[in-house]
């Protein structure tokens, strides 16, 4: 939701500050400059300190620096805060999807982290909401939809005392006792009695145990090729994926359409985002985690060079949805292949490292569309944008398949 809102919020900043479109690039770029720093370090720290703790304290993060927002006066204020929006958001997605990563089921973990990353179609089509219903019909309504966007941050104490640890980081930290009090509340909870006698400590590799030796790690012989695979594939759904959805309501508004009408559109084009995961919820555990991903992605570069040429307000919106459900998909198969590529020691590094670099693209995506739309127009930059989906498609094939396949515990 508060990554969609700066996208309805910056088609409305034009009337309020008269912010050029170059300024409205680094206020949507600057969020994505703290989130790539975030992934990097919430990985790092996630893997040191606990999936649950450093989840908790992103969310405070970008929360609070979300609500504060609203009361700013010009355009610096706004780029200072939304830097500390992104640090946090960048920070806490990787995290969550390591975490719930290491609570699922091998049988079916792909399908569950894929409607982990849909509930971002659910927070997408709130702030949908929001532009098309708060933002053009109240006072000031953009520093409304700010407000809103805090909201979320109070989930953080639901995080940090109602959640457990992950008993898989737990026990690869050596604290056995609390990771198997955890794993017996499950058990409880599920009506399955737990063993009398405590399991047999397990023998813990000295794999990976600093920071230094995680990022070097993730380029050794066993894990080079996946990880540059991840990083090509992140780097360029986000490239496409930032720089088309954050500027489709500028876009529009560009092409001729007002400021409601081409939120509306914008509201129906999300409203695809859901069936997207839907489906790649599904395929995921038939057609394993590269085919579906591969799709997907190739389903993306399709819809985006048909929706650079769409002329029409029906081709617009047909497209726009097309456009929106393989990208979608894209997300979620992608979000539930990371936590698989690594052990439990860097899991949460190598998703993070990987999210950190697509969050390079996410920041130069939004300054070039503004350049590309000026100099070759909107046929053009979707063309680039297919491009990225097609060699993301190709990168998947470097990445392991691990679908009905335990979590590597080392």
């Amino acid at each position: 939701m508060d990554v969609g809102l700066i996208s309805f919020i910056l088609a409305a900043l034009p009337a309020v500050w008269n912010v050029t479109p170059e300024e409205k690039g680094w206020i949507a770029s600057i969020g994505f400059v703290g989130m790539a720093l975030g992934a990097t370090l919430g990985g790092l720290l996630a893997d040191r300190f606990g999936r649950r703790s450093v989840f908790a304290l992103t969310l405070l993060v970008y929360g609070i620096a979300t609500g504060a927002s609203a009361l700013v006066g010009g355009v610096a204020a706004l780029l200072v805060l939304r830097f500390f929006v992104g640090l946090g958001l960048g920070a806490e997605l990787p995290v969550a999807s390591t975490y719930v990563s290491e609570f699922a089921p091998a049988r079916n973990r792909g399908r569950i982290i894929v409607w982990l990353e849909a509930f971002w179609a659910v927070g997408w089509t709130a702030s949908a909401l929001i532009g098309y219903f708060v933002i053009p019909n109240m006072p000031e309504g953009w520093r409304w939809a700010f407000a809103i966007g805090a909201v979320p941050a109070i989930y953080a104490l639901v995080v940090r005392w109602g959640l457990p640890e992950s008993p898989r980081w737990l026990e690869r930290k050596g604290r056995t006792a609390e990771a198997e009090a955890i794993v017996q509340e499950f058990e409880r909870s599920a009506g399955v009695e737990p063993p009398t006698e405590p399991a047999p400590p397990t023998a813990v590799a000295a794999v990976a145990t600093s920071p230094r030796e995680r990022l070097a790690a993730l380029f050794s012989s066993e894990f080079r090729s996946r990880t540059i695979s991840l990083w090509v594939v992140w780097f360029c759904v986000n490239f496409s994926y930032y720089g088309a959805f954050i500027w489709i309501p500028s876009i529009l508004v560009g092409a001729g359409f007002d400021l409601v009408k081409s939120f509306g559109f914008t509201l129906i084009i999300t409203l695809a985002q859901l069936p997207g995961y839907a489906v790649a919820a599904w395929l995921i555990e038939v057609w394993g985690r590269r085919l579906t991903l591969s799709v997907f992605l190739v389903g993306a570069a399709a819809s985006a060079m048909l929706f650079g040429t769409a002329t029409t307000e029906t081709m617009i919106i047909a497209t726009g949805m097309a456009l929106s459900f393989f990208n979608l998909g894209a997300w979620g198969a992608l979000y539930a292949v990371s936590p698989e590529m690594y052990p439990t020691s860097m899991r949460a590094t190598g998703s993070g490292w990987a999210a950190g670099i697509g969050r390079i693209a996410s920041i130069i995506a939004p300054i070039m569309v503004p350049i590309i739309l000026a100099n070759a127009g909107a046929p053009t930059l979707f063309v680039i944008f297919a491009i990225a989906f097609a060699i993301a498609a190709v990168a998947t094939w470097g990445l392991v398949d691990r679908s009905g396949v335990a979590l590597d515990d080392r």
